[in-house]
């Protein structure tokens, strides 16, 4: 890894660009290639600055390379929805979040989650939804033959040291890919993504970064952004990434994403009846909310590695082990925010963070 660290900054890096701006287009694509989501992108050059995302132009591309239309017909819009500071090109140049909508009618594509998502939550934008979405991801080692390897596993087969020394840990041996967590980090500071923290995680070369707290559709925007920068880190740094749920059989820990939620009530004096309410509400949901959270989720989900079982919904006070947790605090206050710790890692933040205010709230 450390071989390819002069490749983060290039030798022409300095120079003026007169004025012009590079915009990366970025958006979901149709199939799986970067971390188990596909993300796509492309730059156009813009002769100034845009204040907002709609001062800049509608562009397209070809769907039938993305799996997302036909060759007869391959033309997918792609429309700038937020822009962010790019952390690789550095000042003045942007990336540019798109959603994919259909030529003709401008209607989203069937892999655009993030219209109907902006509706429902623009249905009560009074009760100011926020989420905190815990990110895990494991780092795999790159090459054809060792790409399938979380950083700590043997290549020559065997395995690691137990799970218990790598959570939130220091030192060679322990903090497995630190270099590549911190670098994600400046990344995400730099683009202003919401992103409150970072650590280790229990499998090893496992750890978690936490996105928000974000208002209803800006958490599904600085996630997505979030991964992206992860995918470009990677990809600078010479090393893999998997946001599957269950990256290593075996005894070992996989990776969700958990989500903390909160509304205006909720925060207020007397809100934990509401969360109350709202836990209920989940519950009578569970499989209409699990067969949403994530592909692979029931290989995470068996009641073992502070999981809860994938058909079982259960709830409960600083209880890892249950599909939704509120916190001690909470408890005490009598008011906060409650965690649905049954969304996988590989989830889609805008079908998740809207299902959970349309079950709870409409």
């Amino acid at each position: 890894m450390a071989t390819r660290l002069s490749a983060i900054r290039g030798p022409l890096d300095d120079l003026d660009q007169r004025g012009k701006v590079m915009a990366e287009y970025v958006w979901i694509g149709g199939g799986k290639t970067t971390g188990d989501l596909d993300i796509r992108n492309k730059t156009k050059t813009l002769d100034f600055m845009p204040k907002s995302p709609d001062e800049l132009p509608i562009w397209n591309y070809d769907g039938s390379s993305t799996n997302q239309a036909p060759g007869t017909d391959s033309e997918v819009l792609i429309k700038p929805v937020a822009i962010f500071p790019d952390p690789f090109r550095r000042d003045p140049n942007i990336l540019v979040l798109c959603e994919c909508l259909l030529p003709k009618s401008l209607e989203p594509i069937p892999t655009n989650t993030r219209r109907a998502a902006k509706a429902i939550f623009d249905k009560k934008p009074e009760l100011v939804p926020w989420f905190g979405i815990e990110q895990e991801y494991t780092l795999m080692k790159a090459g054809n033959e060792t790409k399938d390897k979380p950083f700590g596993f043997p290549e020559g087969g065997g395995l690691p040291a137990e799970q218990g020394p790598y959570y939130c840990s220091a030192g060679y041996d322990c903090a497995l890919g630190r270099i590549v967590a911190d670098t994600h980090y400046k990344a995400c500071l730099y683009s202003g993504v919401t992103i409150s923290g970072i650590n280790a995680e229990v499998m090893p070369g496992q750890w978690e970064y936490q996105i928000g707290p974000c208002t209803g559709i800006d958490s599904g925007d600085h996630m997505i952004i979030s991964r992206y920068l992860m995918a470009r880190t990677c990809e600078l740094l010479g090393v893999n990434f998997t946001i599957h749920p269950k990256p290593q059989t075996g005894d070992w820990n996989g990776a969700g994403c958990h989500t903390n939620y909160s509304t205006k009530p909720m925060r207020e004096a007397g809100g934990y009846a509401v969360i109350k309410d709202a836990v209920e509400k989940l519950g009578k949901k569970h499989k209409e909310h699990m067969d949403a959270y994530g592909e692979d989720n029931d290989k995470r989900m068996t009641g073992a590695h502070e999981t809860a079982k994938f058909d079982v919904f259960s709830w409960g006070v600083a209880n890892r082990g249950a599909s939704i947790r509120v916190g001690r605090d909470t408890e005490a206050d009598g008011k906060g925010y409650f965690e649905d710790r049954r969304p996988a890692s590989n989830m889609d933040p805008y079908k998740v963070t809207s299902m959970i205010f349309e079950t709870t709230c409409l």
